[in-house]
């Protein structure tokens, strides 16, 4: 092998690459017929997109934990779900890789994260706060670092979700 594997560096960009080659490979006419290329291609590429899945679940899941504490802070569990996001977050940096970057669907993050706050807020008879933006608040990176502020990342939605609600009255 000429050059090193990306496999266990960035399977995402891993993934693409091995997907396009097998594509080029189905289009020569010297090669069997036997291999399904288009579906395998397609496997190898699920491969990459259940990667970013991943971190965007847990991305919603983050913020999800952070809108339900944002939502009811006098709920006794409010101090498990900060705790929760914490650990979610600790999670997504993990798995996040560089090229994913610009895959990630920060807004249906955060829509999801909204569902998933509504659903856990039912359960304790509270609803989520209201004018809380409909598009993600943060910037990527601050939802990336390690170390995660979980108090910062409260701080910015909450300003966001005031900033909201000033021009609205």
């Amino acid at each position: 092998m000429d050059q090193p594997s990306l496999y266990d560096d960035d399977i995402v960009t891993w993934a693409e690459q091995q997907a396009s080659t097998l594509r080029e490979l189905a289009r020569r006419l010297d090669l069997s017929n036997i291999l399904d290329w288009e579906n395998v291609a397609e496997e190898i590429e699920s491969v990459g997109r259940s990667q970013i899945q991943a971190v965007e679940s847990l991305l919603a899941q983050t913020l999800g934990q952070l809108r339900k504490r944002l939502s009811a802070p006098d709920t006794l569990v409010v101090e498990h779900w900060r705790n929760e996001a914490g650990t979610f977050q600790i999670a997504a940096p993990a798995r996040y890789e560089r090229s994913m970057r610009q895959r990630l669907d920060w807004d249906k993050i955060w829509t999801l994260a909204q569902a998933q706050a509504r659903l856990g807020l039912t359960t304790y008879g509270d609803s989520l706060l209201p004018h809380l933006p409909p598009r993600y608040p943060l910037g990527p990176d601050e939802l990336l670092v390690t170390p995660f502020d979980v108090d910062a990342a409260l701080r910015t939605i909450a300003e966001s979700t005031i900033l909201k609600s000033a021009s609205k009255s």
